[in-house]
């Protein structure tokens, strides 16, 4: 089983599926007006759903090295002069440590904004044998997954494997078409020779889905750009970890969890270490469940619902009014380190993007999802921020 660049096509083709679709059931009234409801964020919901069978660990490394890249490169898009929320799922399947019943198929993370957890979960997957039933694996996305209902969405699954597309009991075409009912659009990655991919129905499988059909280099390595910016980066992200607060049941242990992520990141290269602490600077990047900074942004009430045991340790015997100086503190310390590590992060762009042009581009993630990104987002009405 071939691997390696299959998140490139994972969020390049996020852009290509937006429509919109209003109507007004009683022109008589006006129920936005009479019962006003808040409208939801536009999402971007993708579901990776990774062959984990036999050789495919250069997959799974690739997907580790890229995760914070790809999230960054979705930050610069916006909506309506929004960023658009990030929703990401994860499924394996082809894995024989998996129950024959199910299909060998397992859903490793629902739709989440939780990155640290898409990140914790990435890099505990491992390989194993393998049945691959890509039809299998569709259905229990398209179907178990919490997708949004507004058309203005993009919901967009991406497969990512190799060997015959057609195999399994559950008809991969019938499996799409349940999806594009629902307006989820499927992508397919190859892992190895194109024509091969054809051959083995992968790009049948894209055709049917109205998305797009990609082949990848299963032995290729990601190159990184070390930059001048990397170790300022560094240290701004040691700083905005002391800025999180941990509440409720899961606040130690998601607190513990964010620096875990860190570390995994920073095993991979010092690149990706990078473009994780980039992503700390993004709108898209909350934790607001654990995170009292966070949970007070989206809810200036939040302290006074916290009961006393919700609180760490060191703010339990602290007035109201104490623990709200304390919050409104860090909450300034992080935004200030936030915007320096959002300028620091714009040159190191510039500074990766000057020195990709001197040498050959490599067809790598990075290169594919920012030119087809932004060739899509342009054709479908989003605008680009560098």
């Amino acid at each position: 089983m071939k691997s390696t660049l299959f998140i490139t096509a994972v969020l390049a083709t996020a852009i290509s599926f937006v429509s919109c679709n209003y109507s007004n059931a009683n022109p008589k009234k006006n129920p936005e007006i009479e019962n006003p409801v808040l409208a939801e964020n536009t999402k971007i919901q993708v579901a990776l759903l990774l062959d984990t069978s036999g050789s495919m660990d250069g997959l799974i490394d690739q997907a580790k090295s890229r995760l914070w890249n790809i999230v960054n490169t979705l930050t610069t898009l916006k909506y309506d002069g929004k960023t658009p929320d990030i929703e990401i799922a994860l499924y394996e399947y082809g894995n024989d440590g998996l129950s024959e019943k199910s299909n060998y198929i397992r859903q490793i993370a629902p739709l989440s904004t939780d990155l640290d957890l898409i990140s914790e979960q990435l890099f505990s997957l491992r390989t194993n044998g393998g049945n691959e039933y890509c039809g299998a694996v569709i259905q229990d996305a398209a179907n178990q997954l919490k997708w949004a209902k507004e058309n203005n969405n993009m919901k967009l699954i991406y497969i990512a494997g190799n060997e015959e597309f057609n195999q399994g009991k559950i008809n991969y075409k019938e499996a799409i078409s349940d999806a594009l009912k629902n307006g989820i659009y499927v992508n397919t990655i190859y892992c190895g020779d194109k024509t091969q991919g054809i051959n083995e129905f992968w790009k049948n499988g894209a055709d049917y889905g109205k998305g797009k059909y990609f082949n990848i280099d299963s032995n290729e390595s990601v190159k990184y750009i070390v930059t001048p910016y990397d170790a300022e980066i560094t240290k701004c992200n040691e700083k905005i970890n002391k800025t999180y607060i941990g509440y409720g049941v899961k606040g130690s242990a998601k607190k513990m969890n964010q620096e875990t992520q860190d570390k995994n990141a920073q095993k991979v290269s010092a690149s990706n270490y990078a473009e994780r602490a980039v992503s700390k600077s993004k709108a898209v990047y909350k934790n607001e469940s654990w995170d009292l900074v966070d949970k007070v942004k989206e809810d200036k009430t939040a302290l006074s619902k916290i009961k006393k045991e919700e609180l760490p340790t060191e703010l339990q015997n602290k007035s109201a009014a104490e623990i709200n100086t304390i919050v409104t503190q860090k909450t300034k310390e992080r935004e200030t380190i936030q915007k320096e590590i959002g300028e620091l992060g714009r040159k190191r762009q510039q500074y990766i993007d000057t020195e990709s042009k001197k040498t050959k581009k490599q067809d790598d993630l990075g290169n594919a999802i920012n030119t087809s990104i932004v060739g899509f987002a342009k054709v479908k009405g989003y605008t680009v921020e560098k």
